[in-house]
């Protein structure tokens, strides 16, 4: 993250920062149980080398849970800044977070940092949430704690792991929308054509007064981890979709917190032109070619929007 944060700085995107603090035990117990909080610290607490957490595919070693915990108190840090001046806030923070499940860490990812931001914003403000996720991986997690006023959109290849992510349904008068992808790829007009579609209507079915957006760069062409064959370009577009989205119902309010993403060179290109799109007040599709979706992802895109509209 250091050398992403020096090339911001050298291209003139990152001029202003904010520090980060640890999320507090009530914090992070908003969205895990608190048995499994102290699992992380007891399991983790001097460690001479690194091994796997207990509950999954979670690699850890002795720093594991101070900088987990820092990694949720930074989303919460972006929340409050987004909310205060009405406007877009990027949390460049690591260990993701969106695998992290009530009781289990796996992916990664120890705490939810998303999950964990949206209830300090509700606890704080109130009001309703919109979670966009757009990582190449499903957010497992994030679904797992979804309802209460929060929703949660995402596009994801299937069947990439963690192998989740096929159902769409509402959840009180909340809802979980996923929109599966084939891990083989998809074309970046139709990604782009995607997300202009799915996020305005997510925005007005859900009408929160805060996005918080898991902004994993994995889908990139090329990255170690992921890679939908999509092209970096489409971070603004993309952005502008959702600046529109927050325009309309959040007064500008959105917070980006990093999930995903193993190319520093993609990293910087997409989180600076995120923060462009941004500051030059970008909010209207770029106008990507709905034709360019293939006919079996848009079968399946309109498909959940009809189970979360309950008009299936």
């Amino acid at each position: 993250m250091e050398e992403v944060s020096a090339r911001l700085r050298a291209d003139g995107v990152l001029a202003e920062s904010l520090a980060a603090r640890d999320a507090s035990d009530e914090e992070i117990a908003r969205v895990h149980r608190r048995p499994y909080i102290e699992l992380v610290e007891r399991e983790t607490s001097g460690l001479a080398a690194a091994r796997y957490l207990s509950t999954g595919d979670a690699v850890v070693d002795a720093t594991s849970y101070r900088v987990a915990r820092r990694a949720a108190g930074g989303a919460i840090v972006a929340v409050e800044a987004c909310v205060a001046a009405k406007e877009a806030v990027f949390a460049l923070v690591r260990p993701p977070g969106h695998h992290a499940e009530p009781d289990r860490g796996m992916g990664f990812c120890l705490f939810n940092n998303v999950a964990i931001a949206a209830r300090a914003y509700q606890a704080s403000v109130g009001g309703k949430v919109l979670i966009v996720d757009f990582d190449y991986h499903h957010g497992n997690g994030t679904e797992a704690v979804a309802g209460d006023g929060l929703s949660y959109c995402s596009t994801h290849a299937y069947p990439a792991y963690p192998g989740t992510g096929t159902r769409s349904y509402r959840r009180g008068n909340d809802f979980v929308l996923n929109v599966p992808l084939p891990a083989t790829g998809i074309s970046t007009e139709a990604f782009v054509a995607v997300w202009e579609e799915l996020l305005p209507r997510a925005a007005a079915l859900a009408r929160p007064s805060l996005i918080v957006v898991s902004a994993g760069f994995d889908y990139v062409e090329g990255d170690s981890v992921g890679d939908l064959g999509v092209g970096v370009d489409a971070a603004a577009p993309i952005a502008a979709a959702i600046a529109g989205a927050a325009q309309r119902y959040c007064d500008g309010s959105v917070a980006y917190v990093l999930e995903g993403g193993y190319s520093i060179e993609a990293l910087a290109h997409s989180i600076g032109a995120i923060a462009r799109t941004h500051d030059a007040g970008a909010a209207a599709n770029a106008g990507a070619d709905p034709a360019a979706v293939p006919r079996d992802i848009r079968q399946v895109m309109q498909a959940s929007l009809k189970m979360v509209q309950g008009t299936s």
